[in-house]
């Protein structure tokens, strides 16, 4: 898949706003926006941040072509001089993000564009897609993964996806979540990620007897036969012919690599059970159980909780989609401007809402953690001057009940600064690493979180407070709006 043009993948309202940007003449009018969202996807104690590398490809291929100044010409909207701007477009601005793979909560700066004004309000439609999708598919996966307690979790969501796009990125983010493979050909072709699938019930159906079907395929793949064993009977004809056939090709002195069988129907505690029973008793003690069947966390959890012997699980439907709660709820919004001078000039978006309420000015996202434990304790939603002194005391207000006070004694925490420069005046200056190197310090990352925090329900939640400074500007600017 070589790389699209993607710069009409925006909302019409962007072009029309930067066309009143540029005949209003402040189309190099410097601003800050951040993107960010307000609820962890299902009830979770955090998200994954993911979607980087698409976001960077993006931007560096902006530019408008031919056929896309044609086409927005015929819409009858645009003047002559603001198409020929746009004939000649591309990104110039500064973005700083939070690496793919970083444990995020709510309120926090996940990406922050410094460019513009035209430039920075026309990328708003795709970040947001593609931080949003992928964050909110790799957090869903990081559940997943976690309800199977050490377990392989493989992503089979391809045919139910919303779309191709939703596919391959969907996929890509569960293996950034946890995942062990994808049956995402593509995706592994295009990220150099594992893939992973056994056989459809269709092929134990295009053969006379069921036994034959399971003998094509091992013969086929000694090295990773799963058989399906649920397309008729999984006691009384599945099992028992999966395990004629493992028999033959040990006799037939045929290596079984990876073998077992999947079952994909049913009650899955019952019919793991018996099957392991069944498998033991003939031998085969390491053949492997999986299962499928519109798998989701909380299913899992219960089956863990009921003694099932399976060891792989297939989930599809529930992981790529996010059944639950379909949308990761991002937003972008402007959060200063820069003066001529280059002072900020903080901006607030203010709501009957509380939590609609923006924090102003350019901020960054500190993390403290315990040095003994190296766990998070808890992250500051900062001005992107202040400094933090791991070698003094340091004390944290909660914004909405600045009674309530975390306190850290000097030389006991360590701090991280996470938003990390991508783009400095339109050139890249950040490369992303391979997938599965993100996978691997997605693992990390939530390894820094205490088991309450990762509970699938009712969990624990961080503190993410705001710096004294942001505060104090915060409510000043609510005072001065008061005033007026």
């Amino acid at each position: 898949m070589g790389t699209r043009n993607l710069t009409l993948l925006t909302d019409l309202y962007q072009l029309t706003m930067m066309q009143g940007y540029y005949e209003n003449d402040v189309n190099n009018h410097e601003v800050v926006f951040d993107l960010f969202y307000r609820n962890n996807p299902s009830k979770n104690g955090y998200a994954l941040c993911a979607g980087l590398a698409q976001t960077i490809e993006y931007i560096e291929n902006l530019s408008f072509a031919e056929e896309d100044i044609s086409y927005l010409e015929s819409l009858k909207l645009f003047k002559k001089d603001f198409l020929e701007y746009l004939g000649g477009f591309k990104f110039t601005g500064d973005i700083d993000a939070i690496e793919e793979g970083t444990v995020v909560f709510p309120g926090e700066v996940l990406l922050r564009v410094k460019a513009p004004i035209l430039e920075a309000q026309f990328v708003e439609t795709a970040l947001l897609t593609m931080i949003n999708h992928q964050s909110l598919i790799a957090t869903k996966a990081a559940r997943v993964v976690k309800a199977a307690e050490g377990d392989t979790v493989l992503e089979f969501g391809l045919r139910r996806a919303q779309g191709p796009d939703a596919g391959i990125y969907g996929a890509r983010a569960a293996m950034i979540g946890g995942c062990g493979a994808t049956s995402n050909v593509l995706t592994g072709q295009m990220f150099d990620v594992p893939i992973a699938g056994t056989h459809a019930h269709s092929w134990v159906m295009s053969f006379d007897k069921e036994i034959d079907s399971f003998r094509a395929y091992a013969k086929l793949f000694p090295n990773k036969c799963i058989l399906l064993v649920d397309t008729y009977d999984t006691v009384e004809s599945g099992v028992p012919n999966a395990i004629k056939v493992f028999d033959e090709m040990k006799e037939q002195g045929i290596h079984l690599g990876s073998y077992g069988i999947r079952l994909d129907s049913g009650d899955l505690a019952y019919l793991s059970k018996k099957a392991r029973r069944m498998l033991d008793q003939a031998g085969h003690t390491e053949a492997i159980i999986s299962a499928s069947c519109d798998l989701d966390e909380l299913l899992i959890s219960d089956l863990k909780r009921q003694g099932a012997k399976i060891s792989l699980w297939g989930v599809g439907t529930n992981l790529i989609t996010s059944s639950d709660c379909p949308s990761f709820g991002g937003i972008y919004k402007l959060s200063a401007e820069i003066g001529k001078d280059g002072v900020c000039i903080p901006k607030i978006k203010i709501s009957d809402n509380p939590e609609k309420v923006t924090n102003p000015g350019i901020k960054k996202v500190v993390r403290i953690y315990d040095k003994e434990t190296q766990k998070i304790q808890a992250d500051i939603i900062a001005l992107e001057g202040e400094i933090f002194d791991e070698s003094k005391p340091l004390v944290l207000l909660d914004a909405n009940a600045r009674w309530k006070k975390i306190k850290f004694k000097a030389n006991t925490y360590r701090v991280r600064e996470l938003l990390v420069p991508i783009f400095r005046k339109g050139i890249k200056v950040y490369d992303s690493p391979a997938v599965m190197k993100i996978r691997e310090y997605a693992v990390g990352e939530l390894e820094t979180l205490w088991d309450e925090y990762k509970r699938l329900i009712n969990p624990q939640i961080m503190p993410v407070v705001l710096s004294d400074r942001l505060y104090e500007l915060k409510q000043k600017m609510l005072e001065d709006y008061k005033k007026d």
